[in-house]
């Protein structure tokens, strides 16, 4: 008889188990879409935004190879080249399949990010689930064992969706997501929690597993080919070890055996061993990059490696007065700022440390926000930034599980802890949501992105230099001006600066002020090459053709893939008459830059010039199928209809006169060009008509007077 009870209570507590399992299931499903949902209201708008004149350029929009989209030979290229200064060929790769699907429309390129990141958070909050408990129901025996596990259970599920909702939606995420150039996080992130899923899925087997093991690694792998920062991921493995897997401690509930941290450690050689090997592939990679820290000392960038790691773990509670570029402090760092920075570190350390036995998931959460953060925290300076809100991505995951279960011990005793946690919760996320929805709204273009820049850090040379190109781009020269001088005002010592301040004010006019800011770009570094062939487009505007093309060659001598050196040198030999070295760089910039309609059109203009009708046809071709512009196309239109002409081929000239007038309607030489054609095809009111257009638009215009006369038409004088 009692046995026969015993059974039946065994039997009723399996199906309570299953009855948990399938609402665990339920409740999985229904944090999943609340997180794609969050990941959705904070990001969405960014398929309405451009790319961004900060680094979209070389990763995407100005990249060849990238444009040009998947091939056999460009997956190659990838595994076997450094890309703007990296090697993340997985990355790379991402680009082109983008640029295969979308071309080069933006909001396609934005919705792969937000995708990855949202896969990224789920896979994330799986990954906690599996780790800490909450992925799967317990059969106890005893009905206070099941309860407690059933508690515990629910708690785990709860606490991950927790951790994986502010890793989703905190406003410190919105430089990863919203920057399609840094598709570099969101893809790693995706490999880094599949990672901790196959890790746990392994360490949880009683028995060695080789497949399980083979997979960490392969995903380890392919997450490093995505973004190298991920070589602290051993690290943090040995971290989940000791909390939540305990690995050193006995587990009878799932028969794991205990092991020593000498086992654990050589289980992650493998690991350990193509962290190294990354390292060294991005040291390699990024050997150029490195060249500022020179200038800055050690002592420094210890300084401040402390503050920011502080600076990071305010942000995240108050994340206010987020920039995509902070600069370092005028006049360096306060010392006494470094110390309390230091001492506050050191305390937490300490405590983490003191209090591992009864808060082990403090030491856990603890280390992995400060150890995976070593490679970003600027100890090995690449680039100028002493912080960015990027590094953060997956470091300040330690810190959520931290906060995360902390809170859930301190309310431990509480009688009304569920409600008041669930409601802490919501107005966490709800706040950090809305404030991520006007932090990307930053984002919509390289304007908005710069002002708001300028706006939160005040003198920013990088912000007011970029802002400056930005309205270059667009024509407004005097407020790019404006932005450049003081950008030179702040860091007067920086070539990039004062080059293009040079070049704004030649596009303006003020050669003599450009050329003194060009001197001193040569002055601080000689071996600028874009300065050399802004000085001989300086020299160009005072007539000196010949000297400009000693500055030209010494462009391309420093550079030679430089197409608009190569293009202008060219321009400088057709002004002097050498339409054979003309050509010569014509091919060379047409070569490099095949997709510029300029370069193309020049390189017809001198082949034509040399009676090569049919080599400039197809370059006016090539030109126009690039040119978007309506009036340079109507130039373009002009010269392929006058080679066309010179080969008998009329008709396809007369159509090709007839589609620059319609494009530029104050274009003379179109005109004239039409009216004899007309005149050919004995029209002659509608020749008379256009030659007289022409010479409306053109007074004087000796070649349509001629035309008239020959039609039997006064010319008035």
């Amino acid at each position: 008889m009692g046995s026969r009870v015993k059974r039946q209570k065994a039997s009723q507590m399996r199906l309570a188990a299953g009855r948990h399992s399938h609402n665990d299931r339920l409740i999985a499903s229904v944090v999943c879409i609340l997180l794609a949902g969050i990941v959705w209201i904070s990001f969405g708008q960014t398929l309405g935004h451009e790319f961004v004149n900060y680094d979209d350029g070389p990763y995407v929009y100005a990249n060849p190879r990238i444009i040009n989209g998947l091939s056999p030979g460009n997956v190659q290229w990838a595994f076997i080249h450094v890309h703007a200064a990296n090697w993340h060929p997985l990355t790379t790769i991402s680009h082109m399949l983008d640029c295969q699907l979308y071309g080069l429309q933006p909001w396609g390129h934005h919705l792969t990010n937000i995708l990855l990141h949202a896969a990224a958070a789920i896979l994330l909050f799986f990954a906690l689930c599996e780790l800490t408990g909450g992925g799967h129901a317990v059969v106890a025996t005893r009905r206070d064992d099941a309860e407690r596990s059933r508690l515990q259970r629910e708690g785990s599920l709860w606490a991950s969706a927790f951790v994986a909702a502010l890793f989703a939606i905190h406003p410190l995420r919105v430089e990863s997501v919203a920057w399609v150039a840094e598709r570099k996080d969101v893809l790693s992130g995706a490999f880094f929690s599949l990672t901790l899923l196959a890790y746990v899925r392994y360490a949880r087997s009683k028995v060695f597993s080789f497949s399980r093991y083979t997979t960490v690694l392969v995903l380890f792998a392919l997450g490093l080919m995505c973004k190298p920062t991920l070589v602290t991921m051993p690290f943090v493995l040995l971290l989940l070890d000791y909390w939540p897997l305990r690995r050193t401690q006995k587990s009878d509930i799932r028969g794991q055996k205990s092991e020593t941290w000498l086992q654990l450690v050589l289980e992650k050689i493998p690991l350990f061993v193509l962290s190294a090997a990354s390292c060294v592939a991005t040291i390699l990679a990024q050997r150029e990059a490195f060249a500022p820290i020179r200038t800055l000392p050690l002592q420094e960038r210890l300084a401040n490696a402390v503050v920011a790691y502080v600076e990071y773990m305010g942000q995240m509670i108050y994340p206010a007065h987020l920039a995509v570029l902070y600069p370092y402090p005028e006049g360096g760092l306060n010392i006494g700022e470094v110390i309390v920075a230091l001492l506050f570190l050191l305390i937490v350390t300490a405590i983490c440390f003191l209090w591992r036995k009864t808060y082990p998931f403090a030491l856990t959460g603890w280390f992995w926000f400060v150890g995976m953060l070593v490679p970003m925290i600027g100890i090995v300076q690449v680039g100028s930034q002493p912080r960015a809100d990027r590094y953060t991505y997956l470091p300040e995951i330690g810190l959520y599980i931290l906060a995360t279960w902390g809170a859930m011990r301190l309310f431990d005793k509480w009688r009304r802890r569920r409600e008041a946690l669930a409601i802490a919760a919501c107005l966490i996320i709800g706040v950090l949501t809305t404030r991520s929805y006007f932090q990307t709204s930053y984002w919509q273009n390289s304007e908005t992105l710069w002002k708001h820049a300028l706006d939160v850090t005040g003198t920013n040379y990088i912000a007011q230099n970029n802002l400056g190109g930005t309205l270059e781009a667009k024509g407004q020269f005097n407020e790019a001006i404006a932005h450049y001088r003081e950008a030179v005002k702040i860091k007067p010592d920086v070539a990039q600066v004062q080059s293009n301040l040079g070049y704004a004010l030649l596009q303006e006019g003020e050669v003599d002020e450009a050329i003194v800011h060009l001197q001193k770009t040569l002055q601080i570094n000689p071996a600028y090459a874009e300065a050399y062939n802004h000085m001989g487009s300086a020299l160009m505007k005072k007539g000196q053709a010949g000297e400009a093309v000693g500055y030209y060659q010494k462009a391309i001598q420093l550079n030679t893939s430089y197409a608009d050196a190569h293009n202008n040198l060219g321009a400088a030999f057709w002004q002097n008459g050498q339409v054979d070295e003309a050509i010569a760089h014509y091919k060379e910039a047409v070569a490099i830059k095949p997709g510029s309609a300029e370069m193309q059109v020049n390189l017809g203009s001198a082949l034509a010039r040399k009676g090569n009708w049919a080599e400039a046809i197809i370059c006016y071709q090539a030109a126009l199928s690039t040119e978007h512009d309506s009036f340079k196309a109507a130039r373009v239109r002009n010269n392929l209809g006058a080679a066309l002409g010179k080969l008998g081929r009329s008709d396809e000239a007369f159509e090709q006169f007839s589609k620059a007038v319609e494009l530029n309607g104050n274009y003379p030489e179109a005109h004239c060009n039409l009216g004899r054609m007309l005149a050919q095809r004995g029209r002659r009111d509608e020749a008379v008509a256009h030659l007289k257009e022409a010479l409306r638009l053109k007074p004087g215009y000796e070649l349509a007077e001629k035309q008239l006369r020959e039609l039997g038409v006064t010319v008035a004088p």
